[in-house]
């Protein structure tokens, strides 16, 4: 085995872009950030003056539940998916070093926004999102239309 260098890990990603990384075509095509507004109001996160752990940004945790939905993965599983795969890295915005929610977190984020009414709107609005942009949602698989 070689010894790892300095440019791998940009080289696997450009690799995997030039395969057609469909999580890369999604961060071209929708802007998450658009969601944000409607996250935090349903979330409701106190300012943080009580101190604790801060939450994780929920764009970051949205984007998490976009890929759970759409390649059907369990909380457990998607945790280990981001902590081994690139391109849900690269999708989410993390690297190597950063922390990854744990499966836990995931549930609690979900359960959270299902608890404000807000999981169903934030999904149809993705969903129209990307229709929109000429992908058709089907049962949590997406393709190209």
């Amino acid at each position: 085995m070689k010894q790892a260098g300095f440019f791998d890990v940009e080289e696997r990603l450009a690799r995997l872009s030039g395969l057609g990384d469909q999580l890369e075509a999604f961060s071209r095509t929708v802007d998450f950030e658009v969601f944000r507004p409607d996250l935090e109001q349903a979330l409701a996160y106190s300012d943080g003056s009580k101190g604790g752990r801060p939450p994780f940004d929920p764009v970051l945790m949205f984007k998490i539940l976009m890929i759970q939905t759409l390649n059907n993965l369990s909380d457990e599983r998607t945790e280990y998916l981001i902590n081994d795969r690139l391109s849900f890295m690269r999708f989410l915005g993390l690297g190597l070093s950063d922390r990854v929610p744990d499966a836990k977190t995931v549930w609690l984020f979900r359960e959270r926004l299902t608890q404000a009414g807000a999981i169903e709107g934030l999904f149809n609005r993705f969903d129209t999102i990307l229709r929109s942009a000429g992908y058709l949602p089907m049962s949590g698989q997406i393709l190209d239309a």
